[in-house]
């Protein structure tokens, strides 16, 4: 039975990475994959999914205009597929999450979408809002704070190294601009008392 699940966790936990392993377990079985992208997301070039370890993969891309059902069931026509695959779902809209539920629904393939759960200032993002809502399964990607525990927020670095607080809730970045931390050295870092 298809279901819509969503691995989420944050900055550097590994997520693309689980990604494009499970991908690869698919081909590896002789099953056809359909990958996903944000298309505003360049850093590996555009329309590839890439991980901080070195592997990556080739992916189509979506915008805030792309009706993803329609895209899936479009590949579909052409082949037969055993798994979608979305990396950056945190960008999808509340619509597209929608598209995705109906794809796993009426066209029965799987869905899986990887993303960030919050932004650096501790809010959901709204893709990840309606995954959140709307997933059959849920799983976190784990990743730890530099004390030991378990790294569940972000904080977003200008070019000096200071902390920002305030600014637009995507600024696409990697090591240089975020860092992943457990939610007592998040308040920290973000200028909270910590009572």
């Amino acid at each position: 039975m298809a279901k819509l699940y969503f691995h989420y966790s944050t900055m550097n936990a590994g997520k693309s990475t689980n990604l494009l392993q499970a991908a690869y377990n698919y081909a590896e079985g002789g099953m056809q994959t359909y990958l996903l992208t944000a298309r505003f997301d360049e850093r590996a070039g555009p329309g590839r999914i890439a991980s901080r370890i070195g592997i990556g993969a080739d992916a189509d891309t979506f915008g805030t205009e792309t009706d993803l059902f329609q895209m899936i069931r479009r590949r579909l026509e052409m082949d037969t597929l055993a798994c979608v695959f979305v990396d950056e779902a945190q960008f999808l809209s509340r619509a597209q999450v929608w598209q995705l539920a109906r794809a796993v629904d009426d066209l029965h393939v799987p869905v899986m979408c990887y993303g960030l759960r919050v932004d650096f200032q501790g809010h959901l993002f709204p893709g990840s809002a309606a995954l959140l809502a709307l997933a059959d399964e849920m799983r976190e990607v784990r990743t730890i704070c530099h004390c030991g525990k378990k790294a569940t927020m972000v904080i977003r670095k200008d070019a000096a190294g200071r902390v920002m607080a305030e600014g637009d809730q995507v600024q696409i970045g990697g090591n240089e601009t975020y860092v992943s931390l457990c939610r007592r050295h998040w308040r920290l870092a973000m200028g909270e008392r910590n009572d």
